[in-house]
């Protein structure tokens, strides 16, 4: 039998998005997933359209695929997320149906993309047994064969701990957007493989990477039960960095497998969430991960050059003050942060 795998996409007023990626997904030839979606207090009426997608009473369109209206309806069971732990047994009929059915959890605040991930996390292997985590963001479109060449791949190296996909951008569908990355730990420069290049069949094989993107990690649960949860004093952003490093101290590989394709729709432009928490997050993860040497490399290195770099930046290119604030937040308090994890 294939190897459970629970998928967990995580919804902020995004329905739009998150009806395309699920409508992807029911499509895939994985014989063996769950679905749990976990709406983050969403207030753009994301739940009512969620369940008219399922209903069959949304026809979704997309450049990546056919509509299939013989899949639904798709069934739908629903939880509070301060109910969960309340939650003794499944129901055995909804376990029981085929790959067209959603498990959709909605969260009373939102928690971010850490620990609104987590919830979902806690309930796939505390509730289904699951062998294989995905993280798959909304705003994603999956290939068909991707989940099957990722699980393939795990089941045949126990080695490796994390597996991402290649994602490319969805608006130029044979633009690489990363094929995983490595990271400096003297300057906390991130280096993503492939960014912008056009796919000529230049990556083969198994990468080996620092970490993959939390756009499509694919994480064994052994693993999990091993290094923990995603860290929730990030909130958001370098995250899925943090998992993958404390994977591979742990002995784990972390690999992106260029066979399995997804298409994202990632922002290019800035904007103050961003900003902020990337720029605060740098500070917590090389408090974490350098030794003292290199975190006064990294200080150097960013208030040398990167601090200014990034000031000309906001004033000379994207003319906006705000942002410029919210950087200067960023530093100051991640500064002065503390790991809580």
């Amino acid at each position: 039998m294939s190897s459970k795998v629970s998928i967990i996409i995580l919804n902020w007023n995004g329905w739009k998005d998150t009806i395309e990626c699920l409508e992807s997904l029911y499509q895939i030839d994985y014989p063996n997933y769950e679905v749990i979606l976990i709406d983050n207090n969403s207030s753009d009426n994301s739940i009512t359209k969620i369940r008219e997608y399922c209903a069959g009473n949304i026809k979704v369109e997309s450049p990546f695929f056919q509509y299939n209206p013989e899949n639904k309806p798709i069934t739908i069971t629903e939880y509070t997320n301060n109910k969960l732990k309340s939650v003794d047994k499944l129901d055995e009929n909804f376990q029981n149906l085929s790959c067209t059915k959603l498990t959709l959890i909605k969260n009373d605040k939102n928690y971010g993309f850490t620990e609104g991930n987590n919830i979902g996390i806690r309930f796939a292997l505390d509730k289904l047994n699951s062998d294989y985590i995905l993280l798959l963001n909304n705003d994603t479109v999956v290939d068909k064969e991707f989940l099957r060449k990722m699980v393939n791949t795990g089941n045949n190296n126990p080695e490796i701990g994390i597996l991402g996909s290649a994602i490319y951008w969805y608006n130029n569908r044979n633009m690489i957007q990363s094929a995983g990355a490595n990271l400096s730990f003297k300057t906390g420069k991130q280096y993503i493989l492939g960014r912008n290049q056009i796919d000529s069949g230049q990556f083969n094989g198994i990468l080996d990477v620092n970490y993959v993107s939390g756009c499509a990690l694919l994480i064994k649960s052994m693993v999990i039960d091993k290094i923990g949860l995603l860290n929730g004093t990030y909130f958001l952003y370098w995250e899925e960095t943090d998992w993958c490093i404390r994977a591979r101290k742990n002995g784990f590989k972390v690999c992106c497998i260029p066979q399995a394709k997804i298409w994202h729709k990632e922002s290019s432009s800035a904007n103050k969430v961003m900003d902020y928490y990337f720029t605060r997050n740098t500070f917590l993860f090389m408090k974490q991960y350098t030794n003292t040497s290199q975190f006064g490399i990294f200080i150097l290195y960013f208030f040398g050059f990167r601090f200014w770099f990034k000031i000309g930046a906001y004033i000379l290119y994207y003319k906006n003050i705000n942002l410029l604030f919210c950087f200067f937040k960023g530093v100051k308090e991640g500064l002065f942060i503390q790991n809580k994890h």
